[in-house]
């Protein structure tokens, strides 16, 4: 369970950065665009880190399982 929670707020925190520095590179003066392009991309990167942290806390057959010999 606290693997989960840890997860859940570096996600959350990868979010509120990457929406922030995005926002802070982007010219002034914002439109409702620029504030969906970066909420747009904050979150794909959120999914991206929750992926490879859900991968890195499985075992390393996430993906391919031997299987069994008859």
């Amino acid at each position: 369970m606290p693997r989960t929670v840890v997860l859940v707020f570096g996600v959350v925190l990868v979010f509120a950065v990457v929406s922030a520095v995005l926002l802070r590179l982007m010219p002034g003066p914002l439109t409702d665009t620029d504030y969906l392009v970066a909420g747009s991309v904050a979150t794909g990167v959120s999914l991206l880190v929750l992926f490879l942290g859900l991968i890195g806390v499985r075992s390393s057959d996430t993906f391919f399982r031997k299987r069994k010999k008859r």
